[in-house]
This record gives C-alpha cells, structure tokens and sequence, in this order.
C-alpha cells in the first residue's frame, strides 16, 4: 500500500490534469511555486491544513473530495 503522501499527491495530479491545467498555471491559482505543487504530486511534500483547502479552493472542489478514494 502505497503512503498516504504518495496517494494525495496523486489525487491532486488527477484533479489537475482533469482541468488541464499545468502545474505552473495551477501554482499561480493556489498561490504556490510550481516546485511546491511538483513536491505535492510526487508525495515528497506535506502540505499544512491551509494549503490544502488552497488546493481545494483551486480545483473547485471540498476538502473532503481531495482525500475521497484514498
């Protein structure tokens, strides 16, 4: 079973890509460097509480929604 950062850094490369944004276009949405999104996607960044419901907030989604099918 892969970890929990692994999976949600997964998760938000497919909300992502299902909105065809790029990472650097998606960084500027949240606010973020597009190395910060890389480390997120790639599981070896742990986003705090507020960055997550910045990721939300950008994708249109809950927070509930970005941890569904983990």
């Amino acid at each position: 079973m892969k970890i929990l950062s692994i999976r949600f850094g997964e998760r938000i490369r497919e909300l992502r890509k299902e909105r065809a944004l790029s990472q650097e276009g998606f960084a500027d949405m949240c606010g973020f460097d597009r190395t910060y999104i890389s480390g997120i996607e790639r599981g070896v960044r742990n986003p705090s509480l507020s960055a997550i419901e910045a990721l939300a907030i950008a994708l249109n989604v809950t927070v509930a929604e970005l941890f569904s099918g983990l």
